[in-house]
């Protein structure tokens, strides 16, 4: 016989936020800060076979606890050590089915687990999980906006009322940022992703409600990258009875800072699969792609372009700033189909060798549909000394694809290689799995050129980059503001000013961040790339020091002793003044500093460079050009 219990509430330890849960014909759900809704009644439930878990729910037993534990993270992008302390609220139904929800100081999760016996193989379909987030029509919805379920997460956002939105009947992707309207913003996302679809949210009477991607049950290959599916089974999953699914989380704020500062995804991701972490050595890479491999100059005496020649000039500039990989793009192989035949003219072999003189190493870039029919190429890639690789395309989320991304990062570390996902979906929590793992590009970024626009770039530290890594490739040495662009590959530009590149190594989390310019250009820059090369990208300690979503953000970053300042804005020039007591006191540092120029509003590559000392007392004053930024290093 059931509880007859119709409530129940879980608060956070500092006791400001709170779920309340309701037990009626749905799983019911609401979330309050500080004593305000902001969202009521949400619902939540899953459809097993013919089985509706939820609807008219009987509630077993229900339990509470507390967990407090230190996590230190193989690849820190915020804080090397995460203190996680939350308060949990265990209810167990009838039908097989428990629902766990969790409450931190910044934010509630909840996941559904299940004891579910089965097919003769112990499986079940999973017809849907009903995930209905009851918005307020004045809430205003920032989100990535999806076509269907080929996404590749590259469009840029949109910023809409709820009502407007939710009317339109769309489709987005996840992460998605809700603001209230009424000093709070929310930003909802998933974690703990294994042997399940992406989950996506559409516009619907009621509101935002979860949409998947069907199994595949007939596919076509459309080129030698895409594998689509032409036919859908009427369920999402077939997956084992006996597991938990994946966190569907909610980080609440009242300060735009906390969206940076956040280490909910960190505290709620899957532990390890792999114990020996130490060869994973995350950091930057210089990038040809971006700039059509055409180094020139007084130094340049070969024809450039994807060869031998212009590799090893790659490796000789990676080697000369400290830059510990190169990555190899589309055309070192003979085709994309054969992964184990290199091109002629670029003679692999000859610049792993050439690159372990300079200890600079390798990653090489592979289409999905490549490795898939090739798995055995990373023991031959760990054989030829290769590091990493970089695989691109999957623009897909259904469950098999979700597996397919697991599968390449277990057996990548099963030969030491690293992991960057292209064409891919945003961070679920696989990285942590296996912290070889270490980008994801799923953003709109540089690679777009013109497309990449600061007044779409500026919300991804309050959206994108809050739920993992991801692979913007910053680092333009050509700029120029929006109404002037002109830029194209081999001289390939970017839209904001110069120390608005500078800061984004700064302000983006990326285990691999790549210098998407062509050595020349760096070369030509040297004290920007000396700057650029300084830059971790793993990191002690993050303070947000000024934030406020699609304006402006700046972040101070500690790696040892040193702290790394970075700052961006939007179209909207700005007057700031940077408080620098998160310093230690009684101790004086030296500040390097990179500015906009005075004419920096109109010729984008106008900066300038001022060194001073300060200490934790001192304000330094910062003007932010339109499209604009502010970089620094500060040291004892």
């Amino acid at each position: 016989m059931g509880f007859t219990v119709k409530a129940a509430t879980l608060v956070s330890p500092d006791g400001k936020i709170k779920v309340e849960i309701q037990l009626t014909d749905k799983i019911y759900y609401s979330l309050y800060q500080n004593d305000r809704l902001l969202l009521a009644k949400c619902q939540l439930g899953m459809t097993v076979d013919q089985v509706s878990l939820g609807t008219n729910p009987k509630l077993i037993s229900q339990r509470t606890s507390k967990i407090t534990e230190q996590i230190r993270p193989a690849v820190p992008l915020k804080f090397s050590s995460v203190q996680s302390t939350c308060n949990v609220l265990v209810m167990k139904f009838r039908n097989g089915f428990t629902v766990e929800f969790r409450a931190f100081n910044d934010g509630v999760a909840y996941r559904i687990l299940t004891e579910l016996k089965g097919d003769k193989t112990g499986k079940v379909k999973i017809k849907n999980e009903n995930i209905t987030l009851n918005v307020a029509d004045n809430h205003l919805l920032h989100l990535q906006p999806a076509k269907d379920f080929t996404s590749n997460y590259e469009t840029n956002y949109t910023h809409e009322l709820a009502k407007d939105w939710i009317q339109s009947k769309a489709m987005a992707t996840l992460p998605a940022l809700i603001d209230t309207k009424n000093g709070n913003k929310i930003l909802f996302a998933e974690t703990d992703l294994s042997d399940y679809p992406c989950l996506f949210l559409k516009g619907a009477d009621q509101g935002l409600v979860s949409a998947f991607s069907g199994v595949a049950l007939e596919e076509k290959q459309q080129g030698d990258r895409f594998m689509r599916i032409t036919k859908e089974a009427d369920y999402i999953a077939l997956t084992n009875g006996k597991r938990s699914f994946p966190w569907r989380y909610f980080i609440i704020t009242t300060d735009d800072r906390q969206l940076i500062e956040t280490t909910i995804p960190v505290k709620l991701a899957p532990k390890p699969a792999i114990q020996n972490t130490g060869w994973i050595r995350p950091g930057q890479v210089s990038w040809e792609w971006w700039n059509a491999a055409s180094p020139y100059g007084q130094d340049v005496n070969f024809v450039s372009g994807f060869n031998l020649d212009t590799y090893k000039y790659y490796i000789d500039f990676a080697a000369k700033n400290g830059v510990p990989y190169i990555i190899m793009d589309e055309g070192w192989a003979e085709t994309v189909h054969d992964p184990f035949t290199p091109n002629k003219k670029v003679d692999l072999h000859e610049l792993i060798r050439y690159g372990k003189t300079k200890k600079v190493d390798i990653i090489l870039w592979l289409t999905w549909l490549s490795v898939e029919k090739n798995m055995g190429l990373f023991k031959t890639f760990s054989e030829w000394g290769i590091k990493g690789v970089k695989i691109d395309f999957m623009d897909r989320n259904d469950q098999w694809m979700v597996n397919y991304y697991e599968r390449v990062a277990k057996e990548a570390a099963k030969y030491g290689l690293l992991v960057d996902f292209h064409g891919s979906f945003t961070p679920k929590g696989l990285e942590h799995k296996y912290p070889n793992l270490i980008s994801y590009e799923g953003v709109r970024g540089l690679e777009q050129m013109e497309g990449c626009q600061p007044k779409n770039t500026i919300y991804l530290p309050f959206i994108r980059n809050v739920v993992g890594p991801m692979d913007f490739t910053p680092g333009a040495m050509i700029n120029m503001q929006p109404e002037v662009f002109g830029g194209k590959r081999p001289n390939s530009a970017s839209v904001g000013t110069r120390a608005y590149q500078l800061a984004l190594f700064v302000i983006f989390e990326s285990g691999v961040q790549m210098l998407c310019d062509n050595p020349t250009q760096y070369y030509k820059n040297q004290d920007c790339t000396d700057f650029i090369t300084q830059v971790p990208v793993t990191w002690d300690e993050t303070k947000a020091l000024v934030a406020e979503a699609g304006e402006v953000v700046v972040v101070a970053k500690r790696k040892g002793a040193k702290w790394f300042i970075g700052g961006i804005t939007n179209g909207q020039s700005r007057d700031l003044s940077i408080d620098l007591n998160f310093l230690d006191k009684n101790k004086s540092y030296k500040i390097i500093s990179y500015s906009d120029g005075i004419n920096a509003n109109r010729q984008a590559m106008d900066y300038k460079v001022d060194s001073l000392r300060v200490n934790s007392e001192s304000h330094i004053p910062v003007k932010l050009s339109r499209n604009g930024g502010f970089a620094a290093i500060i040291s004892l």
